[in-house]
């Protein structure tokens, strides 16, 4: 059984810092590509970065250079550091783990940008 565990949200003034984190409680996190998504109420969840198998990275264009996707073997944890925050990178988080055509969700973080 695959459980993911969001933290690390909340409320952030623009331009400041915030690092996600999300443990996996699964024998299969090694073997298995990471990501995280955000989703604004009335939009679709979109895709902010991911980590494959082998530690190759990808990012949307919105958080390139200032989010930083990375995986914790130790700690079964994929983490999100997130930089030079905007109002618009306000959204609730999800973490994802993708295996053998199987995709898994956490239950997300609220991640709030505002003055």
């Amino acid at each position: 059984q695959v459980q993911l565990m969001e933290s690390g949200g909340g409320l952030v003034q623009p331009g400041g810092s915030l690092r996600l984190s999300c443990a996996a409680t699964t024998t299969i996190f090694s073997r298995a590509a990471m990501a995280w998504y955000r989703q604004d109420p009335g939009k679709q969840r979109e895709l902010v970065a991911a980590i494959g198998i082998g530690g190759e990275t990808d990012y949307s264009d919105f958080v390139k250079g200032r989010f930083t996707i990375s995986k914790d073997y130790a700690k079964n944890t994929v983490n999100l550091q997130m930089n030079s925050l905007k109002p618009e990178d306000t959204a609730v988080y999800y973490c994802n783990l993708k295996f053998l055509g199987r995709a898994y969700w956490g239950q997300g973080t609220q991640v709030t940008v505002s003055s």
